[in-house]
């Protein structure tokens, strides 16, 4: 009887350390696991870093060359708008003698089709 119940103690004790030994397995696994999760997550932040500089160098081109060509357009509406001005301005003075011309050398008629109730 005593040989069986030292054979249930080292069955106990071989049962007590395969546990041990499962808890620090489950231990080191998740340790590993851990590990390689911020691992994984740093190479993530840097790759979304490295393509967020890269969508930025292209977003600056494509909006640098919009912004200069707008830059353009703007310069040649402003040239034409004051090419536009000056005309006006050199051609009003000799539009408005025109017109007090015309005003002034008006002759009164009647109308052809007129008929009086004289």
């Amino acid at each position: 009887m005593a040989s069986q119940s030292q054979r249930i103690q080292q069955l106990l004790q071989a049962e007590k350390r395969v546990k041990d030994k499962l808890e620090e397995a489950k231990k080191r696994k998740n340790k590993w696991l851990s590990q390689v999760k911020e691992e994984v997550m740093a190479e993530v932040d840097q790759h979304r870093m490295q393509k967020e500089k890269e969508f930025q160098e292209k977003q600056s081109l494509v909006l640098g060359s919009q912004s200069n060509f707008l830059g353009k357009i703007d310069a040649q509406t402003t040239g034409k708008i004051q090419k536009l001005t000056s005309n006006y301005n050199e051609s009003l003075e000799s539009v408005m003698k025109k017109l007090l011309s015309m005003v002034r050398n008006l002759k009164p008629e009647m109308h052809k089709n007129y008929k009086g109730t004289d």
